[in-house]
């Protein structure tokens, strides 16, 4: 018989081809969800705003649907959490912030429609740093995030409650924004695999924004073949984003079994020397698993400061120009981190920005040149640290050096996921980045696949 906590701890793939069997009705499936929500989400803070009833409602209506002979695909019927910028109509989309806490949109985002069109059962809308702008997701309005493996430690940020949700059972993916890491880092921390595909892949219309031209949407889940499910619905051209691009989609989850043998893995060995040594040795293990798999492994000494620096520099004045009305008018509603995060990005000089935006262009036009000359991916940590407790974060340095290895990434544009690849000698996840070429998801969703089946099944949360 299948208990409420095995159908909640299915993979999306594992589930889909049951409902598809009509063997679970994604009715139950729902349920069982909704219920480890009521169960876990007092204690570890994934979810803003649970949509139960219509959650129920749209579960039901996919049930009905494929009873009659309709089936949409591998998301039909099941429970998706999405993160609380993505604007859902008739329900609240608060960015995490004081200042939104009673929007409600009129319409769906861009990627809500692509998830509705798919019959995805959304339940809910997840937990963030506010406004996105922060990796800790220490949230001044809605209270801190917890980590499932430790409830006293960060989730990684601003994705945190999507992170959280997908490790737990409390959805089948979840839906992420990544700026400067926010997808990657909560996942490596959570220990999920969550992936930010090619700037421009997935649209961003309806999605409140942090920095226009460092912003993804992309999916968190328990395994990269689930991310690719997702990412397949979700990505496509829209011509109302002026930053959607219009290329194929590929099958992301159609040539996710093949071979990586022959597979050219460059290991970033600067950003090794900058991990603590727990974190960089279990990135060593997992490039070897790559190597025993036949991926050929060099090893590329190349410093990612100078990407760091131009996404840095040309995201917080953007987000600072986003935020300035409110900012001057209503400052007392933004929490101390964002708040200071702002400023300095009002204190950017605009030689400095435009000097880095178009340091940033040039990047894009030249990474996969420079960044994997001999090399098809990058394999680096997502994190340099793992998570630390919540009581040890101050406001003074808000992003803990957790962006250092992601947000080069946002500045390139390229694709970049995170896969867990191992714990630390105190029970924490550690993250494997591996980064692509644009437009090249479906390398980077094969080479996690690959490494995933060889690592073996991944650990549930002691929650």
């Amino acid at each position: 018989m299948t208990t409420t906590a095995d159908l909640c701890y299915l993979t999306l793939d594992e589930l889909a081809a049951r409902i598809r069997a009509k063997d679970v009705s994604p009715v139950d499936a729902t349920e069982a969800v909704l219920d480890r929500i009521e169960q876990l989400n007092p204690k570890l803070n994934a979810f803003i705003t649970v949509m139960a009833d219509q959650a129920r409602a749209d579960a039901r209506a996919a049930a009905d649907e494929i009873a009659a002979g309709t089936y949409r695909g591998p998301l039909h019927g099941v429970a998706i959490g999405v993160k609380d910028l993505c604007a859902t109509k008739g329900v609240r989309t608060t960015a995490g912030t004081k200042i939104l806490a009673d929007w409600v949109p009129d319409e769906d985002s861009a990627l809500v429609e692509q998830l509705r069109a798919a019959g995805a059962v959304i339940v809910g809308k997840t937990h963030l740093h506010e406004c996105a702008l922060g990796t800790t997701a220490i949230n001044p309005h809605y209270g801190a995030a917890h980590n499932p493996w430790d409830t006293a430690r960060i989730t990684g940020g601003s994705s945190s409650g999507s992170g959280i949700a997908a490790a737990t059972g409390m959805c089948y993916a979840a839906i992420g924004s990544d700026t400067g890491g926010s997808i990657r880092i909560p996942s490596a921390l959570c220990g999920v695999t969550g992936i930010k595909p090619t700037y421009g892949r997935v649209s961003l219309r309806g999605t409140v924004p942090l920095s226009w031209s460092l912003d993804h949407l992309g999916p968190m889940a328990r395994s990269a073949k689930d991310c690719a499910l997702v990412l397949a619905a979700i990505a496509g051209y829209d011509p109302a984003d002026e930053g959607s691009a219009n290329e194929h989609v590929d099958d992301y989850a159609g040539g996710i079994d093949h071979a990586i043998d022959g597979l050219r893995v460059g290991l970033l060995t600067s950003a090794l020397a900058e991990a603590t040594p727990e974190v960089a040795a279990k990135v060593r293990e997992a490039v070897e698993v790559l190597r025993s798999l036949g991926a050929h492994v060099s090893e590329i000494d190349t410093s990612l400061q100078d990407y760091w620096a131009a996404a840095s520099t040309v995201l917080l004045p953007e987000a600072a120009a986003y935020h300035k009305e409110n900012f001057e008018q209503r400052p007392a509603d933004f929490g101390d981190d964002v708040l200071l995060r702002i400023q300095w990005g009002m204190d950017v000089k605009a030689p400095d920005y435009v000097n880095s935006f178009r340091a940033m262009r040039e990047m894009r036009r030249t990474c996969d040149e420079v960044l994997l000359k001999d090399v098809d991916l990058l394999a680096l940590p997502a994190t340099i640290i793992p998570a630390v407790t919540i009581d040890s974060v101050t406001k003074d340095d808000p992003t803990l050096g957790l962006t250092r290895m992601t947000a080069p990434f946002n500045a390139t544009g390229q694709p970049a996921l995170s896969v867990p690849c191992g714990f630390t000698s105190e029970k924490l996840p550690v993250g494997l980045q591996l980064v692509g070429r644009w437009w090249d998801e479906a390398n980077v969703l094969r080479a996690a696949h690959a490494y995933e089946q060889a690592r073996g099944p991944w650990p549930q949360p002691p929650v």
